[in-house]
């Protein structure tokens, strides 16, 4: 076998890539024909000439741009099923961190058979609009366990905010729904003294609450989430675990009803 074909050259390798996929951007003939030139050019001369071949693959790509697009099209549909992938591990490793983690609220029916889990902050605009969604849709299904996860990634504000809330919640599970959607669905900026204030109207003991604000397993909760997060590609609020699949984004009650519906039809 000729060595040029044997080893080839990085220039020959990426003109054979790039001509290959005339067959799906441009006229397969052409293709075929400008991928018969390259391979001459490897097989008949031990001696690669590069100029020859940058050339080649100047010339296919004037001719044919969309190329590079579906290339572009190529690499993001496989970098997104490697994502999912790695997301469908994560989520069968980690599954009661996910789902049944104590220091998350519930809100809808606490035994339901199909868990959405939504990663929130209290100072996400797209978070506050989505919480007409969660009420609508456990409204809607009786059968639907939401999850609540306190992702604080906006601000100290947020921080201190989700402070306030997991306090409460290990405080007075009970009241947490209330408190929840009094805090996300207030107007202006929720800080610590805006979450201490829904929680006092609640109900709650100002000095019993601030005393469990200081409890190391809630920032311990916070650490765990934040990994989660970045193990299951999460980089903004909202975002939804919904049975085996991540949904990214306030994609709104229709979106998320119908992946409610595949994780029913999956159990």
């Amino acid at each position: 076998m000729n060595k040029a074909i044997l080893l080839g050259s990085a220039g020959v390798a990426v003109a054979l890539g790039m001509l290959a996929f005339g067959f799906v951007a441009g006229s397969p003939q052409a293709a075929k024909a400008d991928t018969t030139q390259a391979i001459q050019v490897a097989s008949t001369d031990t001696k690669v000439d590069r100029k020859e071949v940058e050339g080649i693959i100047r010339d296919y790509l004037l001719k044919n741009p969309e190329v590079l697009l579906e290339v572009q099209d190529a690499l993001e549909a496989k970098q997104k099923e490697e994502q999912r992938l790695a997301a469908l591990g994560v989520i069968k490793n980690a599954k009661d961190e996910i789902f049944n983690s104590t220091f998350d609220g519930v809100v809808g029916n606490p035994k339901g058979k199909v868990t959405i889990v939504e990663f929130y902050d209290y100072n996400c605009g797209f978070c506050k609009r989505a919480i007409e969604d969660m009420k609508a849709l456990t409204k809607a299904d009786p059968d639907l366990r939401f999850v609540l996860k306190e992702f604080p990634i906006l601000s100290p504000d947020s921080q201190k905010a989700s402070m306030v809330s997991m306090a409460f919640h290990l405080m007075m599970p009970e009241k947490y729904g209330e408190f929840h959607t009094a805090l996300l669905g207030g107007q202006g900026r929720a800080t610590e003294a805006t979450a201490m204030k829904v929680a006092l109207s609640l109900g709650a003991d100002e000095a019993k609450l601030r005393e469990k604000m200081k409890d190391p397993s809630i920032n311990e909760a916070l650490s765990r989430t934040y990994d989660l997060a970045t193990k299951l590609s999460i980089t903004g609020t909202p975002s939804y675990v919904v049975g085996n699949e991540v949904v990214f984004g306030a994609l709104g009650q229709q979106v998320l009803a119908e992946k409610i519906e595949e994780a029913k039809s999956a159990l």
